[in-house]
C-alpha cells in the first residue's frame, strides 16, 4: 500500500460512513441487523485500509 492513498482512503471512509447513516435514519422501521451491518461493511473496510496505510507511512519513516 502506498501512502498516496491515504486520504482518498479516508475520504471513502467518512462519505460511506456518512451514507451507512443516512440510509439507516430514512428507514429505520425496516432495517434488519445484517442489512445495517452490510451498510457499514465499506466504511469498515476504507477505515481499515487507512489505518494500515498510515502506520505504514509512520513506520517507514523511523526506519
Amino acid at each position: 500500500m502506498t501512502n498516496k492513498f491515504f486520504y482518498a482512503y479516508l475520504i471513502g471512509a467518512l462519505v460511506a460512513l456518512v451514507l451507512a447513516v443516512y440510509q439507516l435514519i430514512v428507514t429505520t422501521p425496516k432495517v434488519s441487523a445484517p442489512v445495517g451491518f452490510l451498510y457499514l461493511v465499506p466504511a469498515i473496510i476504507l477505515s481499515y485500509l487507512a489505518y494500515k496505510v498510515y502506520h505504514e507511512k509512520n513506520d517507514s519513516e523511523l526506519m
